[in-house]
């Protein structure tokens, strides 16, 4: 069992498409900002929140969602509670790192269902991490409480489209269909079948760490996918920054890392300029040198990806 764990999915993680928009819930105010995989990280969080108040500041009224991993560096109890406190005053859903620490599945690990082209080290080190964050989780039981009554996704009706909000994909609240790598190998034919089956008109997603944006026509309608990597460590080649997803009836008021417009709708990667030195010196107090976060996560954070903006859009020309 030991050499499966992280890369198995348990089955509480997976779901039906079919069901996943039966119950939308209607939004009312005029921008999303979809944050996935803030991984812990309190300065992303006061970013993110600085922007949002800087929309409204334009006359925009934003709806937070985090869509899950908001938890994984904050090893700590007071930073623990921290964040979970602040995201749960906001729409949030389950990822599987905030699953694994309030419901473990056993021989789950981490429960990040990697697949195999990612290392064996680097799958260890992540359920090394996720024994620590249980440890804490364990002496805090009202937010484990509070975290086993999320959701594992949402459906939203945002300006008469539907919005399907997920971790992973349509079919497993890990899965890794809706990767930068898996949308870059071609996989149309099962984008076009979870369109289909969900009735979304746009999934935003996170969970599998590098950001990607699709476009193209199902059924003659046109449909988007916006994964935003990661809030809370940097996302493109030498950029320290994380990434939001911004869904909104307008443009911007500032300039995204990458953006699909059409009429009367605008879905954007926005960066999160968040202070990378307070949050470097807070991360090595918590994961130092040597320690599994550092050694899997350290240099991401101050060097990015190998990623570039052009190579995170891809239209489809169907």
């Amino acid at each position: 069992m030991a050499d499966k764990e992280g890369r198995s999915c348990p089955l509480a993680y997976r779901y039906k498409p079919e069901s996943l928009c039966r119950e939308p819930a209607h939004v009312s105010e005029d921008v999303l900002y979809i944050v996935g995989g803030l991984y812990g990280n309190a300065f992303a969080l006061d970013e993110i929140e600085a922007m949002v108040r800087a929309e409204e500041r334009h006359g925009h009224r934003v709806k937070l969602v985090f869509n899950g991993d908001f938890n994984w560096f904050n090893a700590d109890d007071t930073l623990f509670r921290e964040i979970n406190s602040r995201i749960l005053d906001h729409t949030a859903i389950l990822g599987n790192v905030d699953y694994e620490l309030s419901v473990p599945n056993a021989g789950a690990g981490c429960g990040c269902a990697y697949p195999e082209y990612v290392d064996q080290g680097v799958v260890e080190r992540s359920n090394q991490m996720m024994g620590r964050l249980q440890v804490v989780a364990d002496r805090h039981p009202d937010i484990q409480k509070k975290l086993s009554l999320l959701p594992r996704y949402r459906c939203l009706i945002f300006g008469g489209l539907k919005v399907l909000v997920l971790h992973g994909d349509p079919e497993s609240l890990a899965g890794w269909g809706l990767a930068h790598e898996s949308i870059a190998s071609g996989g149309e034919e099962k984008l076009a079948y979870w369109f289909r089956a969900t009735g979304a008109d746009l999934i935003a997603c996170t969970h599998t760490c590098l950001p990607v944006v699709w476009s193209g026509k199902v059924d003659e309608k046109q449909r988007i996918v916006a994964n935003n990597g990661a809030a809370g460590m940097g996302n493109l080649r030498a950029d320290s920054r994380g990434l939001v997803t911004r869904i909104g009836f307008t443009s911007p008021f500032m300039e995204p890392l990458a953006a699909i417009a059409r009429p009367g709708l605008h879905v954007s990667l926005m960066p999160v300029a968040y202070d990378i030195d307070a949050w470097l010196a807070q991360f090595d107090r918590l994961w130092p040198e040597g320690s599994p976060a550092a050694v899997s996560y350290r240099r991401r954070l101050t060097d990015g990806t190998h990623l570039v903006p052009e190579g995170i859009i891809f239209p489809s020309f169907r």
